[in-house]
């Protein structure tokens, strides 16, 4: 995949998609390109955030390790973007990321992040818009199971 089509990929995601393409070229010529086979981690949950991931193509679940072994919270494909709780908050990671099918994708390191979000100040709305999007997400789902839990204990 050229620059040029890797600049087409990352337009596609809302949260580059106001940033003028020349500086969409230079973050992907600055970012790393992997491609992790089926049933291979991009990152385990504990691991030290050093990059977020942006899905070129294929399909990952995130997994939370819990009492009862490995949960299956959410699953992300082509255009998502990945692994930036860790490098925002500087806390380890939240979960583990695993490839369900082969997965491409563009690693960009925390340091190429935060001049992204220092020069243009509407990614860092987007990275809001998205991370506020999930917690509305966990919630609405912990909410629910909360409720089954109260049912089959009634």
């Amino acid at each position: 995949m050229s620059i040029e089509q890797e600049v087409e990929v990352l337009k596609n995601i809302p949260l580059f998609a106001n940033i003028d393409p020349s500086r969409l070229k230079l973050m992907a010529f600055a970012s790393e390109r992997l491609i992790f086979k089926e049933g291979k981690e991009l990152f385990h949950q504990g691991d030290a955030g050093d990059a977020a991931y942006i899905f070129i193509e294929g399909e990952a679940d995130v997994i939370v390790d819990t009492d009862d072994g490995p949960l299956v919270v959410a699953s992300f494909g082509k255009n998502d973007f990945v692994g930036e709780i860790a490098i925002l908050c500087d806390v380890p990671r939240t979960a583990t990321v695993k490839a369900t099918s082969e997965l491409i994708t563009l690693k960009i390191t925390k340091e190429l992040f935060f001049n992204m979000v220092m020069d243009f100040p509407e990614m860092g709305v987007e990275v809001m818009r998205v991370l506020a999007h999930r917690i509305d997400h966990t919630t609405s789902q912990l909410t629910e199971a909360r409720n089954v839990l109260a049912e089959k204990a009634g």
